[in-house]
């Protein structure tokens, strides 16, 4: 038996260990809220003093550290883009003089104002080129851009995946070849010596060249490039019907709707801000046909039917050394591309769509 002295001292230890943190719990409490006072001081500070976090909550610096990854990996990009696109900008400085790239270069060719847009505006043959360019681009407009979307809604009421994917990737090879191979097989197929004109005189019938056919050139461009680059448009088309919510379909079958119907009530509409955005970048680049599909065929056709500005500015301004003309020309070229952009992005506004940027 232990002396109650010791009993009693025993307890009393015992309270005191049981109260002790009670008392630290309620002391730590209190510097939490101390600590807690003085961190709404800082913010309320920091907020006084213009640095309020985003409302996201996390500063630039913190977006640079998470992402500094994705950066380095673009920075080679950039670099290019720079290089290539934005530095090569400022040599446009040659339009407004008359520039001499052999003995004086950029830094001693006399500036001449806007004389070389002068000659532009004055010159016949310039506006006869630009017209021919966008008749060209018209033609390829109307009867080129529709066959992607028609070969995507095809492709996608195939319900074997297997041949679905051997068709577009037929389409799509095509895509892969120089415009030198693509002239070279229309040569082959329907020229004078082509395999249709030699079965046609085999057969008794006159035979025809439409490689040399001035008045067809514009079809024939747009049927090379139907060939070429058809399959490339089929992809993101395929790639937006993707996207469609197959209860859409079921919904409509449940109505009755039949594969027509589920086609223009159901697939169209989805494939309209796509239609839009590629219509909009499409018309923006009316006057970048492919410089050298046109070149390669210039000799056979003419200049008359198969000069385009691209092709003019080679012959009138790079190839006889006028590149304050043909600096000029590009401004224009941009300019009026630019132009075309903010027009047909109006229009798609207009419509509903959203476009290349959308509506504020």
């Amino acid at each position: 038996m232990k002396p109650r002295a010791m009993v009693a001292a025993e307890t009393d230890r015992a309270a005191d260990r049981a109260t002790g943190p009670v008392g630290d719990g309620e002391s730590g409490h209190s510097r939490s809220r101390d600590n807690i006072g003085a961190t709404s001081g800082k913010a309320g500070k920091s907020r006084a003093a213009g640095r309020t976090p985003p409302a996201g909550g996390i500063t630039w610096r913190q977006r640079l550290r998470r992402d500094r990854t994705l950066i380095l990996m673009t920075l080679p990009a950039i670099a290019l883009l720079l290089i290539f696109n934005y530095i090569p900008l400022l040599g446009n400085i040659v339009a407004f003089q008359d520039y001499d790239v052999y003995d004086l270069g950029i830094t001693g060719s006399p500036f001449v104002g806007i004389d070389n847009f002068t000659r532009i505006f004055q010159d016949y043959r310039f506006w006869e080129v630009l017209i021919n360019t966008l008749v060209i681009f018209l033609t390829q407009l109307l009867l080129f851009f529709p066959i992607p979307i028609a070969i995507a809604l095809l492709l996608n009421t195939i319900m074997s995946a297997r041949v679905r994917a051997w068709v577009q990737a037929v389409v799509y090879l095509p895509h892969f070849f120089s415009w030198v191979l693509v002239v070279t097989v229309f040569q082959q197929m329907f020229g004078g010596a082509g395999l249709v004109a030699q079965w046609l005189r085999e057969h008794g019938h006159e035979g025809f060249d439409l490689m040399t056919n001035a008045s067809f050139f514009k079809f024939l461009v747009t049927a090379q490039a139907v060939w070429k680059d058809a399959g490339w448009g089929v992809i993101v088309f395929l790639a937006a019907l993707a996207a469609v919510n197959t209860d859409l379909y079921e919904a409509a079958a449940v109505d009755g709707a039949g594969r027509w119907r589920r086609m223009w009530h159901v697939t169209l509409p989805a494939l309209r801000p796509v239609i839009a955005l590629l219509l909009v970048l499409r018309v923006g680049s009316a006057l970048n046909l492919d410089f050298e599909q046109i070149l390669l065929q210039r000799d056979q056709v003419g200049p008359g039917a198969s000069e385009i500005l691209d092709t003019y500015i080679w012959w009138t301004g790079i190839k006889t050394g006028d590149f304050g003309y043909a600096a000029a020309a590009g401004i224009f070229k941009g300019l009026f591309s630019v132009a075309m952009v903010l027009g047909a992005n109006k229009v798609a506004h207009m419509l509903g769509e959203q476009g290349v940027y959308s509506k504020k």
